[in-house]
């Protein structure tokens, strides 16, 4: 997308408590002075936005695809509000945009199985929130694989531009670029934290977590 959607879009998100500024301790134990929660994306016109933004990214990346597949439990509603933005773009017209979900547990009756919706074939792209420890896009990639369809993408909201491990073995590469070389893909963003440093940059009402977001991006982002 370009410089302007992004900004939008983490504006969007600000505005909807999605993106939050403060102390917030992560699932890797960091004190992050940021935190993005797409789950609170939680109403039809927020989730029907969220929805279009996802699609111009997608559109705008030029990558080809035949069909969208969300991890559960967060990529179901993602994929499902995608699927829908894409059916209403022009240059979708004349083309169906099937999608499908997992389960987390496999199910015993009616039709069985953890798959639900279209069936995976084809160019496939997965879409999810973030990428963190990049669990969701490893399951998401053999479960394509393993339904002979390929991976063709995996597109987020929000890269955050930072490295794993601990402090004193700090990954080399952010988990998106570690997706990318693992499995030979691209990973498409909406926005990343460039654009949230931006957006604090350019609003004196947030001048106040300009020096905290920096000083985590020095210690744990690449560039």
């Amino acid at each position: 997308m370009s410089g302007f959607d992004a900004q939008a879009f983490v504006r969007f998100s600000l505005d909807h408590g999605v993106l939050r500024f403060g102390e917030f301790k992560t699932k890797s134990g960091r004190l992050s002075p940021y935190f993005f929660n797409a789950g609170l994306f939680d109403s039809g016109a927020s989730v029907g936005r969220l929805g279009q933004f996802y699609a111009h990214a997608l559109l705008a990346s030029g990558l080809s695809f035949d069909m969208l597949f969300g991890p559960a439990y967060k990529g179901i509603p993602l994929a499902t509000t995608a699927a829908i933005a894409l059916a209403a773009q022009p240059a979708m017209a004349e083309r169906p945009v099937p999608f499908a979900y997992n389960r987390k547990e496999a199910k015993d009756h009616g039709e069985g199985g953890v798959l639900v919706g279209a069936p995976l074939q084809g160019k496939v792209v997965i879409i999810d929130d973030v990428i963190t420890a990049g669990t969701s896009v490893r399951e998401s990639v053999s479960l394509i694989r393993a339904a002979g369809a390929q991976p063709a993408a995996v597109l987020i909201a929000l890269d955050r531009m930072e490295r794993a491990g601990a402090d004193d073995a700090l990954s080399a590469h952010s988990a998106l670029q570690d997706v990318e070389q693992q499995y030979g893909i691209p990973v498409v963003r909406i926005a990343s934290l460039t654009d949230v440093m931006a957006l604090l940059e350019g609003d004196a009402s947030l001048s106040a977590h300009r020096e905290a977001v920096a000083a985590y991006r020095n210690r744990y982002g690449v560039r």
